[in-house]
């Protein structure tokens, strides 16, 4: 090993990938640490989970991201704990790496409050293997209604729910009601686009939270216009196999998605400091760990305060600012800088809903409909990394819009009931 300083980064999401980079040109050596090889554009899963774009559309293996550089290693392999004292990570492989700087950027998964069998039923959409999984069930159901006669015996089978009213439960049932509606049922004779039926279902007064409240109440407007039955107030009591309760009553159907709360990751527990009730770490205005100005959590696994002291949404934008600000740091810190704080810069928040309907939040002024489609548009298509997937998303995205055709409707053997 050389006598460089060794930066070890877990995670390569938006803000792993944020740090590597702007650490690339730094007198470090750098290992980053992941459990899949490949940088994921979660914000567009729910496009492969509906058979608008294939994976390989959204995700770019890291070690092409990062480049070839000495002193660069990417490691497949999950982190299981962290001795701090030590300076030392632990991999599921009993693996120890030393670090003398430690960038944790785990993200987050799904939280299913406590009642995890409902995950087999309920999977959520974090990883190509997630959209995958969610696309087979839904063509899967489409094939066993095309072969039933009976309206009532087809229902569940053309009933969808997603749980979840925040940005990517109001995206997927936006994009499966497109599919339900017009695309999809193209295919089959037994039964027509009207027997689909499409839920969101949010236990709290409205959906999309952190938005203003005249744009959460358009998404809901244009969702009920599409077709999908918006259900506020409405906790889930149950998920069972090919159902979902609620105290009003039960919808029978094998199509359940989970897009209600997330949860950080468990090995941030290890670090042994305070953390929120969804188990992000709280950090200081460096984002480092009290105590230890060396460790650093970043992105959705991170609770950091904004100005008016409510905590920065698990957005893309926050990891990557995060991971500029920590790569940043760690260089100037080389040449004995002072640290200083983060501020993230919000640019808007916005969410599709469907062909050419979004809506967006950018610094105040709000927009809805074809041009918030086309400002979301423009911005996911500049935020994906990689030249090549870029381009072809956007000309997949024209082709679909003006051809109404969705991707590859394949079912391999991957599905297990």
């Amino acid at each position: 090993m050389s006598d460089h300083k060794h930066v070890v980064i877990v995670g390569g999401g938006f803000g792993g990938i944020s740090a590597a980079k702007k650490l690339k040109k730094a007198d470090v050596d750098i290992t980053l640490i992941d459990r899949h090889n490949h940088h994921l554009f979660q914000p567009l899963l729910y496009q492969v989970a509906t058979a608008a774009l294939s994976p390989g559309d959204i995700a770019t293996p890291i070690r092409a991201l990062l480049g070839r550089r000495e002193g660069l290693q990417v490691l497949l392999g999950s982190v299981t704990n962290v001795e701090k004292e030590q300076q030392v990570v632990e991999l599921d492989n009993g693996r120890k790496i030393d670090f003398d700087y430690l960038v944790l950027a785990p993200g987050a998964q799904y939280n299913y409050f406590g009642n995890d069998d409902w995950e087999k039923h309920a999977p959520g959409l974090k990883s190509i293997g997630d959209a995958l999984q969610v696309r087979e069930r839904i063509l899967m159901s489409l094939e066993k209604a095309e072969q039933l006669d009976d309206p009532k015996l087809r229902e569940p089978y053309l009933t969808y729910v997603i749980i979840g009213g925040g940005p990517t439960g109001v995206e997927m049932a936006g994009a499966i009601a497109e599919i339900a509606k017009r695309n999809m049922m193209r295919d089959y004779s037994t039964f027509s686009k009207n027997e689909t039926r499409i839920f969101l279902v949010e236990a709290a007064p409205r959906i999309l939270n952190g938005y203003p409240e005249s744009l959460a109440e358009k998404a809901r407007e244009t969702l009920e216009d599409m077709g999908v039955r918006v259900l506020l107030d409405t906790p889930v009591t149950d998920i069972g196999a090919d159902k979902v309760s609620f105290s009003e009553g039960t919808i029978e159907t094998p199509n359940i998605i989970w897009a209600a709360g997330v949860a950080a990751s468990p090995m941030l527990s290890s670090l042994d400091t305070e953390q929120d009730r969804t188990g992000r770490v709280v950090v200081g205005d460096d984002l480092s760990i009290p105590d230890f100005d060396n460790i650093f959590v970043i992105g959705d696994a991170a609770h950091k305060k904004d100005e008016d002291g409510n905590p920065l949404p698990a957005l893309a934008p926050v990891a990557m600012q995060q991971g500029d600000f920590i790569g940043k740091l760690i260089r100037n810190e080389l040449k004995n800088k002072e640290r200083p704080s983060f501020h993230f810069t919000d640019k808007g928040t916005m969410a599709t809903i469907g062909r050419a309907k979004a809506v967006a939040d950018i610094r105040g002024f709000k927009f809805s409909g074809f041009f918030a489609w086309i400002l979301w548009s423009v911005v996911h298509i500049f935020f994906l990394i990689g030249f090549r997937n870029r381009f072809r998303v956007f000309v997949e995205w024209m082709w679909h819009y003006f051809t109404f055709k969705r991707g590859v409707r394949l079912i391999t053997d991957r599905f297990t009931e």
